[in-house]
């Protein structure tokens, strides 16, 4: 009798995963632009490696040993690899497929389990519990805390790793970002069009400002902007860490929520959310009660950079003269393939002079909760990415993704950069609001 961990799932899904599994040619492309390969050299810590040790699994050849396990979670998941694949492999739904394979089987690592039991499933995949630990962050921030817990050391007392995550902590002092707005915000502008607007989780309560702003360029455009008080969590985390189960159940939840509502776009200012719910009509192909609207949602679905970018943005300039350099989120360019979009923003900002960061597609560390899950080896990433900005001697290095924003701003900190983190629309509404005009 096959042992439980290594029987094959559904005859669809085992298709699907097996043409995947075959594209691989094992060039070796992706070897060079894999960030845990580079940290160890080791084959199995590769794409190519790890596609072997898949491939054994789905032939039932390996169970899922502790190695197995830890090698999917070693894995960033940034999909670099897909970009350097001359055979196409989706390489990412390869990964994610196993994880819900451990996920199933309760295999998962005890910290991962944790973080999906306390904060994946009763706060990010809760409304009400996003808004209170929004506003528990809140209150820690304001009342001072937060601060003298960083300056004091005492958690590096206890703990240097305890000390490094607390200072991932978010600065979270703004509100809650859809307590704020209604449903409708109408254009400050004659009317250009109407989209819809992810105000999401993490997003909603450590963001707000970034929400704000992207709000307010989005009407001084001249578009109507809908954010349904209906909608929750885009379920990327959840499914990006084997919880399926939970995604398509939130998916579900914003399909309804969305479809009561005619938009042009869906716009999302953050790069991870924006890459999963371009996938819900895969995540609910089978549901047909939802795979339509999922379908035409997807469709829909537009990053903040990639919207704003086709649009003939009036000519802005900021009132000061700053440095500015981009990092690239790894779920807009290497998911999205979204890169030369935010660049084209920030070249058209006045006052804004752009220069290139080496390695701006490597991976900071971030990845979602890989730096709560893997906080050494995410260090040792964010370190490789802190050379490369003090290289390029910025004011500002700009990302629009709220994990990467957090984990730069965390490295800016701890190695004394003098630089500043935003998000691309926060310094386009920076120079919209100037009254600037470029000669």
């Amino acid at each position: 009798m096959i042992p439980p961990e290594t029987r094959p799932p559904d005859p669809a899904v085992i298709h699907h995963i097996d043409e995947v599994l075959h594209r691989c040619i094992h060039c070796g492309m992706c070897l060079p632009v894999c960030p845990t390969y580079a940290l160890t050299q080791q084959e199995e810590s590769s794409p190519r490696g790890r596609i072997r040790l898949i491939r054994s699994l789905y032939d039932g050849t390996l169970g899922l040993s502790d190695n197995f396990v830890d090698e999917m979670y070693f894995c960033l998941d940034c999909q670099a690899c897909q970009t350097a694949c001359p055979a196409g492999v989706r390489y990412g739904s390869l990964v994610e497929d196993a994880r819900r394979r451990i996920s199933e089987q309760k295999k998962d690592p005890n910290t991962l389990r944790l973080l999906k039991t306390l904060f994946l499933k009763r706060i990010l995949a809760s409304k009400q519990g996003t808004r209170t630990f929004g506003r528990m962050l809140r209150w820690y921030r304001r009342s001072g805390l937060q601060d003298a817990v960083d300056e004091s050391g005492i958690l590096g007392l206890f703990s240097p790793r305890m000390a490094a995550m607390h200072a991932l902590l978010p600065k979270a002092d703004a509100g809650v970002f859809d307590e704020q707005y209604p449903e409708i915000v109408r254009a400050q502008m004659p009317k250009r069009g109407t989209v819809g607007f992810l105000s999401g989780c993490i997003m909603n309560v450590a963001f707000s400002d970034i929400h704000r702003d992207a709000v307010e360029v989005l009407t001084a455009l001249g578009f109507d902007v809908v954010i349904p008080k209906g909608q929750v969590c885009c379920g990327s985390l959840h499914g990006h860490n084997g919880d399926i189960e939970t995604a398509r159940q939130l998916a579900r939840l914003n399909v309804a929520c969305f479809r009561k509502f005619a938009i042009d776009a869906l716009v999302v200012d953050s790069a991870g959310c924006s890459a999963f719910l371009k996938e819900y009509d895969t995540l609910l192909t089978d549901d047909p009660g939802f795979r339509d609207d999922a379908r035409l949602l997807a469709s829909q679905v537009k990053d903040i950079t990639e919207f704003l970018a086709v649009l003939d943005l009036p000519p802005v300039k900021l009132n000061r003269n700053v440095r500015v350099t981009y990092h690239d989120p790894c779920h807009l360019v290497h998911t999205q393939k979204i890169s030369a979009e935010p660049r084209s923003i920030l070249r058209r900002i006045g006052g804004a002079e752009f220069v290139e960061l080496p390695e701006s597609t490597w991976c900071c560390g971030s990845a979602g909760i890989y730096n709560l899950l893997r906080h050494e080896d995410s260090m040792k990433m964010l370190e490789r990415k802190i050379q490369n900005l003090e290289s390029t001697n910025a004011d500002i290095v700009v990302t629009a993704n709220p994990g990467c924003h957090l984990q730069l701003a965390y490295g800016i900190r701890h190695f004394g950069l003098g630089m500043k983190v935003m998000h691309p629309v926060s310094l386009l509404k920076e120079a919209l609001s100037s009254g600037s005009v470029t000669q």
